[in-house]
């Protein structure tokens, strides 16, 4: 584990010390948790987009399909021809 040192604003450092009083926890193992959290959603908002360029990408090559033809499917759903 590696040790980094950070500036907290007044009012950050407040709330870090409120949380991990009530969680019973380190600041640390309190900051380390939002962090942990914030690059996984990070590399989900980079998946979701490589997803959409992809998408436009593939639009972009003609690759659709109709709209009438997804409905069809969407109202198959629960019937005997899903």
């Amino acid at each position: 584990m590696s040790v980094t040192t950070v500036r907290l604003q007044a009012e950050v450092e407040q709330h870090l010390e409120a949380i991990a009083n009530k969680l019973h926890r380190s600041k640390g193992w309190v900051i380390n948790k939002a962090l942990s959290e914030y690059i996984e959603r990070q590399q989900r908002e980079q998946e979701r987009w490589n997803q959409t360029l992809k998408a436009m990408e593939s639009a972009a090559q003609g690759k659709l399909v109709d709209a009438s033809e997804v409905h069809g499917w969407l109202n198959s759903w629960g019937t005997e021809n899903n």
